[in-house]
């Protein structure tokens, strides 16, 4: 069975937060929630928020053990930009990009090897 939970639109760069999606998967979630947790960025924070949802829904809604669950995809996807202007020298003008990001984590209760084609 697979159980799913979705962040959109936090307010980090996608390129901050990927190397951190791409460590938990194929984990198990009591390893990941461990690792992630001790992770002093903000990418790692947002992530766990994602994760702990994921757990939640999957011991509340179909009533399976924490341990028994692996990550199978943690997806970083690319959110809307919001395009800003800031003064430069001589009367320009400087764009700024302010990215977002949305956060997919699928669990899944199956114990088989899980591939991950990035990490070979």
């Amino acid at each position: 069975m697979e159980i799913s939970s979705l962040t959109r639109y936090a307010r980090i760069s996608p390129s901050k937060v990927y190397d951190i999606a791409l460590l938990l998967r194929g984990k198990n979630v009591t390893d990941a929630m461990a690792m992630i947790d001790l992770m002093p960025r903000k990418g790692a924070f947002l992530i766990s928020k994602t994760l702990h949802s994921a757990v939640a829904n999957a011991e509340n809604n179909h009533d399976l053990k924490r341990d028994k669950l692996f990550v199978k995809s943690a997806e970083v996807m690319e959110g809307p930009v919001f395009k800003r202007f800031k003064a430069k020298a001589k009367g320009m003008a400087g764009r700024i990009k302010k990215r977002t990001s949305h956060f997919r984590i699928v669990l899944t209760d199956e114990n088989q090897k899980l591939n991950n084609p990035e990490r070979t």
